[in-house]
């Protein structure tokens, strides 16, 4: 997949899901707007912050709007990745009132998980930041949103691993054990990246020395350190930098932030925190309308 299919892959899955999260919301109708709010009335709205944070979501709440109402008027005094206090304004919205309440709820409920996976990211980027070692998330992802949980990584100043199952081989336990062991499974997977003429990484997981000393011999493009301790992933790399200096590694596992730093400093290229996007605690926002 080039560059050009795939941002318009991933564009085609960011508008599907906002408009699928409208159309959960309305069905046939918000009926409470409609019996309470005259169609010609008109006013604005200010999503503001409840408690610190970074911003994450605030293009994907303009898009929300401009989907209710493409004359909706949509000013942002913060941008995606900005940091926020409490009672910070992050955007404004102006127009007809019934389109913008229609997409309160859906534009807050994108802003506030993106945000609170932007925040969590954020904390995490700068526990390591003195080291080389990037922070990566996973497909842990809330089924349907996966755009979005990503895209609020990337605000956070964490990387995207694989988007899926498509853009990389990401060779696991269990693909391990089908294939009756680490050689042939990295082998295996080589050789179907070149008939297929592949352009991606093949990445492998291992689960102890031993399996990380036959991986090397099959030289995949990154290793994964599953469940390794803070000891155990220094002494990996050292092993690593003795006999291979072109594979990367990732730390993966029981990492969360009260060790995180002490597997960056290990000196790890990559460290993949599921927690990022399957635990998310969202960021507290608030919309309040005024009348024209």
């Amino acid at each position: 997949m080039n560059n050009k299919a795939r941002n318009d892959f991933y564009e085609g899955c960011r508008a599907r899901a906002i408009m699928l999260a409208l159309e959960e919301d309305r069905y046939t109708g918000d009926i409470t707007t409609l019996a309470t709010i005259e169609p010609f009335h008109e006013g604005s709205a200010v999503i503001k912050a409840k408690e610190d944070g970074i911003v994450g979501g605030a293009d994907v709440a303009m898009q929300v709007f401009s989907a209710c109402d493409p004359l909706l008027s949509v000013v942002l005094h913060r941008r995606d990745g900005d940091a926020v206090s409490r009672g910070d304004i992050i955007l404004e919205v102006k127009g007809k009132l019934a389109p913008l309440l229609i997409g309160e709820r859906t534009a807050l409920n994108f802003m506030q998980r993106m945000s609170g996976i932007a925040t969590r990211t954020r904390a995490y980027v700068e526990k390591v930041k003195h080291t080389n070692a990037k922070i990566l998330d996973t497909r842990k992802t809330a089924p349907g949103l996966r755009y979005f949980d990503k895209e609020a990584v990337k605000i956070g100043g964490g990387v995207n691993h694989r988007f899926g199952l498509f853009d990389m081989i990401l060779i696991k336990d269990n693909h391990i054990d089908a294939s009756g062991g680490i050689a042939q499974a990295i082998r295996r997977a080589q050789k179907y990246r070149e008939k297929k003429h592949l352009d991606v990484k093949i990445e492998t997981e291992v689960r102890s020395m031993d399996e990380l000393s036959r991986s090397l011999v099959c030289a995949p493009d990154i290793i994964l350190l599953d469940n390794f301790t803070p000891d155990l992933i220094k002494e990996a790399v050292i092993y690593v930098k003795e006999t291979c200096h072109t594979v990367l590694l990732e730390a993966s596992g029981n990492i969360a932030m009260h060790n995180v730093q002490d597997v960056a400093e290990t000196g790890v290229d990559f460290i993949s925190i599921g927690e990022l996007t399957h635990s998310v605690r969202a960021l507290d926002l608030s919309m309040t309308i005024k009348l024209v």
